[in-house]
């Protein structure tokens, strides 16, 4: 494998999906996030990405089957907003950002195949006091105001970084409108609290009420 690769699972029929991206990182916020949102919708999964950017490992499963890491990527054909979500194990090493800029770079061509013209990616944000909130920086002003106004804190702390903030600046350059959700943190440990938050708050955005018992 000398480039990244895509396996197609199935073709879903998507009308102008909004794309959703969750990662490991900060309290593994964005991958609860999107693993709840997957849960929500009862997302498909449809297609898999893979990377020699990736880390040098595999993962093996309860039945000790072993897999390389990977992205996955879910459809979810909604009444009110279609979906095309990603998550996945890993990212590419923080120091290696020529691989960055190539794989979501892949990403979002694969993504506009599909008629994706919106972009949201989620992430956490360390903060040393434990107080759920949800941060967001996008991609115009107007756009900032908009989810501020729907309950959201703009984010001004200077720099998001891997995939979470990537995505959403090589979104804009093509001329796709995004945001970028992020729950405070206290920690790096798995955190439910701040991903639910996160999901929570963008369901509720997009008219989406969600029950706390998910």
């Amino acid at each position: 494998m000398d480039k990244p690769y895509f396996r197609q699972i199935f073709n879903p029929v998507l009308e102008n999906p909004i794309f959703v991206q969750g990662l490991p990182g900060f309290g593994n916020v964005g991958k609860i996030a999107a693993y709840l949102l997957i849960k929500f919708c009862g997302a498909k999964s449809f297609a898999e990405l893979y990377s020699p950017s990736f880390p040098d490992y595999i993962s093996v499963n309860s039945k000790g089957i072993c897999r390389l890491p990977r992205y996955e990527f879910y459809a979810a054909p909604m009444e009110k907003n279609d979906f095309m979500i990603m998550t996945g194990d890993t990212q590419p090493s923080f120091d290696d950002v020529v691989a960055h800029y190539e794989v979501c770079s892949e990403i979002l061509d694969f993504a506009e195949k599909y008629g994706c013209n919106f972009v949201v990616t989620m992430g956490g944000v360390p903060i040393s006091e434990d107080k759920a909130q949800v941060y967001v920086a996008a991609t115009s002003p107007r756009l900032a105001a908009e989810f501020m106004e729907k309950g959201a804190v703009i984010y001004s702390k200077g720099r998001i970084m891997g995939a979470t903030g990537l995505m959403l600046g090589l979104a804009e350059e093509r001329g796709i409108n995004g945001i970028c959700l992020l729950g405070a943190t206290t920690g790096f440990r798995a955190d439910r609290g701040a991903g639910f938050a996160v999901f929570k708050f963008l369901m509720k955005a997009l008219g989406n009420e969600v029950k706390e018992g998910l």
